[in-house]
């Protein structure tokens, strides 16, 4: 695979031949954690191997991380993000008690 192709999978842009990732905010950080816990629950397929594989054990680390930051930044937050990380958070638990039974 090109590095030009890894580095759009990852979320980044090619710029004077380097690849440039996005700012870190709090934002991408939730997503990329989101992102993970899916991954780890099988429903993101491995971008090398193209295969799905599930752990539960780091979806529900993962699950647990993002559950601590927002009790962590709890009035803290702008409303879109408190908005992001609470549907991100019931959607992932839904997903892990679904892989789960």
């Amino acid at each position: 695979m090109s590095v030009e192709k890894k580095c759009k999978r990852a979320g980044g842009e090619m710029v004077g031949g380097k690849c440039v990732m996005p700012d870190v905010t709090f934002s991408v950080f939730i997503m990329s954690l989101n992102t993970s816990a899916l991954f780890h629950l099988g429903e993101i397929a491995d971008p090398e191997t193209g295969a799905k594989m599930q752990n539960m054990i780091l979806a529900k680390q993962t699950i647990d991380t993002l559950n601590v930051l927002r009790e962590k930044t709890k009035g803290n937050l702008t409303e879109e993000e408190e908005d992001m990380i609470s549907k991100f958070l019931y959607d992932l638990k839904m997903r892990y008690v679904k892989a789960k039974s």
